[in-house]
């Protein structure tokens, strides 16, 4: 059996101590603040006994270990010299939101000292750690995830094997309080009737019958989701041929809980007939 190997990432702050939680949970051998010149050597260890003991392993690589970070991709192509496949999960989240996590926390960010403020050192880690972004398999936005929900989806994510099929994310969010930085896709639902607007209908959400039927009654909605739904059916093979393994597909209306969380909902049903698929409502959770 080959072994799994995942390497997590992400800016200071945005939960890669929950992810890497999440990731032991699951029986990964996990290793935190890796500097990424010793991932080789890491690597060619554990394939030694990988009949022994270890057929899944995490590491964490940041901006902590920021001095190894220029020999990166070197040490990536060592590790495809060793035969070894990896997947890079790299989380990120809002500057307002990190800058309020490590008010809250206290902590001292590994990029700031007495001359470097805290919004410096955030935007410096963007910088020093985009090689691991950009080639990421899969990008999590935390901004507005609980623990709770960032453990499930790394434990999601986690549990696919290579030979499982394309999986679709479909997350409905309001446009109000931020687009998804996560998203491969976003769609902007907001020229749709507005359940919002019908005294009746403004405190309940897209899951429910009323809010259901109101938009199954507008043909502009049944217009959008067939104009959404033929366009990712378009592009999938195209996804499939790069391995890509994740899309995320963002549904956006102004609040978050109507019109996106309804065409969601349709979108999901849909592709669940051919495709592993996930559903998550942000301004619902």
């Amino acid at each position: 059996m080959p072994m799994t190997l995942l390497i997590v990432s992400g800016l200071s702050g945005s939960g890669k101590s929950i992810a890497l939680q999440a990731l032991e949970d699951l029986g990964y051998y996990c290793i935190d603040n890796l500097p990424a010149v010793l991932l080789p050597h890491f690597t060619e260890k554990l394939l030694s006994d990988l009949n022994q003991e270890h057929t899944h392993a995490a590491v964490s690589i940041d901006s902590r270990s920021r001095n190894f970070l220029q020999s990166l991709p070197i040490n990536l192509e060592a590790l495809e010299t060793l035969g070894q496949e990896y997947r890079i999960i790299f989380l990120e989240a809002d500057e307002a939101i990190l800058i309020k996590r490590y008010s809250e926390t206290r902590r001292k960010h590994p990029l700031t000292d007495h001359n470097t403020p805290l919004i410096e050192g955030i935007r410096s880690e963007k910088v020093l750690l985009a090689p691991l972004s950009d080639r990421a398999d899969q990008l999590i936005d935390t901004t507005y995830t609980t623990p709770h929900e960032l453990r499930a989806m790394v434990r999601d994510y986690a549990g696919r094997t290579d030979t499982e099929s394309l999986s679709l994310l479909f997350k409905s969010f309001g446009y109000k309080h931020g687009t998804p930085l996560d998203a491969d896709f976003v769609f902007d639902v907001r020229c749709l009737p507005n359940p919002y607007w019908q005294p009746d209908l403004k405190d309940l959400s897209g899951l429910q019958s009323a809010v259901v039927e109101f938009l199954e009654q507008q043909p502009s909605v049944h217009e959008m989701v067939a104009h959404i739904r033929d366009f990712i059916e378009t592009w999938l093979p195209s996804f499939r041929e790069e391995n890509r393994s994740y899309i995320t597909v963002a549904i956006g209306c102004t609040g978050g809980r109507h019109r996106s969380v309804y065409i969601t909902q349709k979108l999901a049903e849909h592709f669940s007939k051919q495709l592993n698929v996930h559903i998550r409502h942000r301004e619902l959770s």
